[in-house]
């Protein structure tokens, strides 16, 4: 085989290897990611995103044996805006301390939210739950910038220790509690 019939050759592999790798990428971008053909029929793959859980996990059947210190660790993200001792100044967010004998939006001298402060009632395990989960889920115009907190073992563990910040801490959930709690959210169910 002389020259040109080698140069031949070469060009056709290249042009296939061209058209092959083209068509790869034309594919990639007509088809949506996740998209399967099967047996006549189209599969669509649940993304991730849409799989989010709509409502937190529970939590109350943690709280008991959480671990306050490991609630107090984490908490040390909440210390940039929140204070947490007996009488302590409001910053960016208020003061926690006795946070479960308090009612919502209701610490003097604190700017809240319309939103917070139309709630109304007091914070209870649920209210925290949500609201650590995604504060902003749980009062859309909360001044509070904070993405939540996503383990539920680790909100069961800084809700006990919020509990902890009191002169009269309210009792561990009971029993009816608890499943109260994972009857409305699904105990432990994706939403």
């Amino acid at each position: 085989m002389d020259s040109f019939e080698w140069n031949k050759v070469l060009a056709a592999l290249l042009v296939a290897g061209i058209t092959a790798s083209s068509a790869g990428f034309i594919s990639e971008k007509a088809v949506h990611a996740g998209q399967v053909e099967a047996h006549g029929k189209t599969e669509v793959a649940v993304s991730s995103a849409a799989a989010a859980p709509q409502m937190p996990e529970p939590v109350l059947a943690l709280i008991a044996a959480a671990d306050m210190e490991q609630g107090k660790k984490l908490s040390k993200a909440c210390a940039a805006c929140h204070s947490f001792d007996k009488g302590g100044a409001d910053g960016v967010g208020p003061n926690l301390w006795d946070v479960f004998n308090r009612g919502r939006a209701a610490k003097g001298g604190f700017s809240y939210s319309a939103g917070m402060a139309a709630m109304g009632g007091k914070w209870t395990y649920a209210d925290l739950n949500h609201f650590l989960w995604k504060p902003k889920k749980f009062v859309s115009d909360t001044k509070m910038n904070f993405i939540g907190v996503k383990k539920p073992e680790d909100r069961a563990a800084v809700i006990a220790w919020l509990r902890s910040l009191s002169d009269g801490a309210p009792a561990v959930p009971t029993a009816a509690d608890i499943a109260a709690e994972a009857a409305e959210l699904g105990a432990g169910e994706s939403h």
